[in-house]
């Protein structure tokens, strides 16, 4: 038997090619694959390295992987000493109202992101009317009209619309809780609770993913331990996942994570944490700490993992950096107690202070944790008056306005009704390289798709909007080794995609949806920089989504193939 044919039969018996595509005689010259991507390094995802061989999609699904010369095609593609991997998995991407303003979503796409898991504790539904006159702000900045109340009418005005990518969403226990409560500081009473408990219930028949939580964000401090395992206990159901953006990522971060852990243990659901990290300067150092942290829980048999970014600057909103006690009632509330002098000096006096609160609670201090006003950079206003302050440093806001930086931030969340998104340099690099090196840490965007075009490109977003998959590909892989290659794909495909029990996707193998990469790894790089955000990253020559290519060529192809991704407990 020649070499090749060894080979292939090897391929064959071991599932990672489809026995017809081998051997001419069998597979009707007449079957035509839609594409063939041809000569490339497969790295399937798992981990393995790469081998040599061909990659046949047929109707949005890979039909062989093998040698497939000769066969023929409506298309093919020569990846010749290129990557051919399965898309990136963004485990929190944020897209859910952007993604209705540019279905396209650039800023993924060029990453390599052919799927998006977003709804971090506040999820696009459900929804009330109180809940949309709330936000008004931020439906106005996108000029979005929303017409839909449950998460199964989001997803038929997705479906309707067509989109990029794929996507799937948690539904947020902030939302669940703001449907029954608002936004006032309150403890749901027995009955209450039933109906949140069967919001979530509904929203997992809808599709969701699992039940999610931001617990740094108003007024979801407010949900006390017992109401969490209560609401995860719905989805768990469903096959569902609690997903957190934790109590603390600073000074509590280990109570925080025997929280998460507590949850999923009571509530019998896997734990997935999002954006892990070691915030503020006396934190930094501690990843170990927290690292042997999640892995004892582990080793006890919690299922539990987390996902990261990469990046030494988190993003949130500018409001966190008040004591929750403050945004009691809502944002309306909030600009009424900043306008107060007195209130505003008390809630100086907890910014300054640290420990509880001067309600008698704890929180999560960010202004405790970062080395300075001149951490903190203005990324995203809807005043326009204020738009010359995006890229701006807080110091060099309150130079400007002739105030001290509380005074500034104060007046800044006044004039923009609190509604200003800021950047945060509050990490130790060597802290992030080691969550990242976790074999349980999985990659995530953490931030909305975007567009360096139209609408979009009016805002200052973090870098990692565009470049947090080829930051890890060019950073941490090919000029830090602190990752190989098949490890990289492995955490943006795999890994995220048995987290989320996408069966289908993931991996390349037959039968998978494909959806696919291609790329140069030498090439593969972000641009994206804290001063100069809206640039796409470059490298992706092609990406294809269930089979249909976004970017061909290196150019984006404005084709619409993504699917909503509905989770385990979805009634049609």
């Amino acid at each position: 038997m020649c070499k090749k044919a060894v080979q292939l039969a090897f391929l064959c018996a071991l599932g990672l090619v489809a026995g017809p595509a081998l051997n001419g005689q069998n597979q009707s010259r007449t079957e035509r694959f839609d594409v063939v991507i041809q000569h490339g390094h497969i790295i399937d995802g798992t981990g393995s390295p790469w081998y040599s061989g061909d990659v046949g999609i047929r109707e949005g699904r890979i039909a062989a992987i093998g040698d497939l010369s000769g066969l023929p095609a409506r298309q093919t593609i020569d990846a010749q000493g290129k990557v051919v991997a399965p898309g990136f998995i963004d485990m929190l991407g944020q897209s859910e109202l952007t993604i209705l303003v540019d279905p396209r979503l650039p800023s993924k796409i060029y990453q390599g992101i052919t799927t998006e898991i977003t709804g971090e504790g506040g999820s696009v539904a459900p929804l009330n009317d109180a809940m949309i006159a709330a936000d008004k702000a931020s439906y106005d900045h996108l000029h979005i009209t929303p017409d839909w109340r449950t998460l199964g009418q989001y997803f038929t005005r997705l479906e309707k619309q067509g989109m990029g990518i794929n996507l799937a969403t948690y539904v947020g226990a902030t939302s669940v809780r703001r449907m029954v409560l608002g936004d006032a500081k309150v403890d749901p009473t027995p009955a209450q609770l039933d109906q949140m408990r069967q919001l979530v219930n509904q929203a997992m028949r809808d599709g969701a993913v699992g039940v999610s939580t931001s617990l740094q964000y108003s007024p979801a401090p407010y949900a006390k331990t017992e109401e969490l395992i209560a609401l995860s206990a719905e989805a768990s159901k469903y096959g569902g996942i609690y997903a957190t953006h934790m109590r603390s990522e600073g000074d509590a971060v280990l109570e925080s994570i025997d929280e998460a852990t507590r949850i999923g243990r009571e509530a019998h659901i896997p734990v997935e944490i999002w954006h892990l990290k070691a915030a503020g300067k006396s934190n930094w150092g501690k990843m170990p700490q927290i690292v042997a942290h999640i892995d004892a829980a582990r080793a006890a048999g919690l299922d539990v993992s987390a996902d990261t970014y990469a990046y030494p600057a988190w993003f949130n909103t500018f409001s966190a950096f008040v004591p929750p006690w403050a945004h009691d009632g809502g944002d309306a509330q909030l600009i009424a107690r900043l306008k107060d002098p007195a209130t505003r000096a008390r809630i100086r006096k907890d910014m300054t202070s640290t420990g509880k609160d001067s309600a008698g609670e704890d929180w999560d201090n960010e202004w405790q944790e970062i080395p300075g006003p001149e951490a903190i950079l203005i990324a995203v206003v809807q005043n326009p008056e204020l738009l010359p302050l995006q890229g701006k440093r807080l110091s060099e806001v309150a130079t400007l306005w002739h105030e001290d930086a509380i005074d500034a931030l104060c007046d800044l969340l006044i004039k923009d009704k609190a509604f200003t998104d800021v950047a945060v340099f509050g990490m130790d690099e060597p802290d992030v390289v080691l969550a990242l090196k976790q074999p349980w840490m999985s990659i995530d965007n953490d931030s909305q798709g975007t567009s360096p075009e139209g609408l979009l490109a009016g805002e200052h977003p973090h870098p990692r909007a565009y470049g947090t998959f080829p930051r890890v590909l060019r950073k941490y892989v090919r000029e830090e080794h602190a990752l190989t290659l098949p490890d990289a794909i492995r955490k943006f495909t795999a890994l995220p995609a048995q987290r989320m029990r996408l069966t289908d996707r993931g991996v390349l193998k037959q039968g998978m949806w494909a959806d696919v990469v291609v790329f140069d790894p030498e090439k593969i790089r972000d641009k994206a920089t804290f001063e100069e955000p809206n640039q796409l990253s470059i490298g992706m020559d092609y990406v294809l989504v269930n089979g249909v290519p976004v970017i061909a060529g290196g150019k984006m192809t404005g084709k619409l193939p993504g699917k909503v991704l509905r989770g385990t407990g979805f009634v049609r």
